[in-house]
């Protein structure tokens, strides 16, 4: 990644900090709501990367050490899965970021129906 480009966590929050404010005109909504869904696709693949990263962690732990629970306490210390749970993280926030902009879009169907 470029140093000047933000990363999806800096989207994420970006993203969660114009739903917080409220009041989203709907075409703005639209417009998260398929980022949302775009960056759900980088934060996949980053849990695949993740997973398999920590996986070598928790097996070199598991290769040192005589007890697993003592080797995956170790490995759960570890930056790699920190890694891991901060890319399983942002796909929860972005999964509901995405749910709540499909309800906030429904309601204003709604209403501009009934509004007729």
């Amino acid at each position: 990644m470029l140093p000047d480009q933000p990363t999806v966590r800096d989207l994420v929050r970006h993203i969660q900090a114009e739903l917080f404010k409220g009041d989203l005109d709907p075409l703005r909504a639209r417009e998260l709501l398929i980022q949302s869904t775009a960056l759900l696709g980088n934060c996949l693949q980053e849990i695949r990367e993740a997973d398999a990263v920590y996986a070598r962690v928790l097996l070199a732990h598991l290769d040192s050490t005589e007890a697993a629970s003592r080797a995956k306490i170790r490995a759960e210390t570890s930056p790699e899965y920190q890694r891991k749970q901060e890319a399983r993280d942002t796909k929860e926030l972005l999964q509901e970021s995405a749910r709540s902009l499909k309800y906030y879009l429904r309601s204003l169907s709604d209403e501009m129906q009934l509004a007729r």
